[in-house]
């Protein structure tokens, strides 16, 4: 079964996360497959830039937390949606959780519905951001992420267009979409893989850095008796044992 929908218009091929079953959740099968999709989009000459969008209700929830990816493996697919030559312009007209927010923070570009939805939930199953900071930080406003980093409260897309997380926001995803694609057909190819090199050089810097040890905390926060008890206490649909 794919995971990844793929069709193409006029030079830009739009890649689905397509598992509403589980809202599109970042298991180790959906991230590999997502990663192979970007490696065949940028050797395609035809492609102009890709559009990463999602079916069901859900951009991603974040990790599947029966099946979650090495933390290696989601370093390797924010890199690879930052290096990849070609603008990557994120769809959202759903909810985005946790490690879905850096799938949008490695994005060239982010647009999304007024019916969207975002949260950084992992201090509520007992991790941390690690990973995805490494888009989000150079990209994001540092108070705004401090507060929802701390406290995993929901916000809404004007709200995450105003800190940065978004680039745009609309009732309708496809129209504010329209004139930036419309943009990105008119602009040369080779002049959009330089322009995107200068716009994500400082991100990259980040990734070199930093991206070892964030990996490393990660691994070492999932491996915990509290992100044990976190994402037991998800799963099972009650509050965790640090509730005060």
């Amino acid at each position: 079964m794919t995971l990844i929908g793929r069709t193409r218009e006029r030079g830009i091929e739009t890649l689905s996360l397509d598992s509403p079953a589980t809202r599109n959740a970042l298991s180790a099968s959906l991230v590999a497959e997502l990663a192979d999709a970007l490696t065949e989009c940028a050797k395609d000459t035809d492609v102009r830039a890709i559009v990463l969008t999602h079916t069901g209700n859900t951009f991603c929830a974040g990790a599947d937390l029966r099946d979650p990816p090495p933390p290696e493996a989601l370093v390797a697919l924010l890199r690879q949606i930052v290096e990849v030559p070609k603008p990557v312009v994120a769809r959202v007209t759903g909810h985005v959780r946790a490690g879905g927010l850096g799938l949008l923070a490695a994005c060239d570009i982010a647009a999304a519905s007024g019916e969207a939805t975002f949260a950084f939930t992992e201090v509520r199953i007992g991790v941390a951001p690690a990973v995805i900071s490494l888009p989000l930080l150079p990209r994001t406003d540092p108070r705004a992420l401090a507060r929802y980093y701390l406290t995993g409260e929901r916000f809404d897309a004007a709200e995450a267009a105003r800190i940065g997380l978004l680039t745009t926001a609309g009732e309708d995803a496809d129209e504010v979409l329209a004139p930036i694609l419309d943009g990105l057909r008119r602009s040369a190819p080779e002049a959009l893989a330089e322009t995107k090199r200068l716009l994500t050089a400082r991100v990259l810097e980040t990734f070199d850095r930093d991206a070892a040890d964030l990996t490393a905390l990660s691994a070492r926060l999932f491996a915990s008796a509290q992100a044990r008890e976190g994402m037991t206490a998800f799963l099972e649909r009650r509050d965790p044992a640090w509730l005060v």
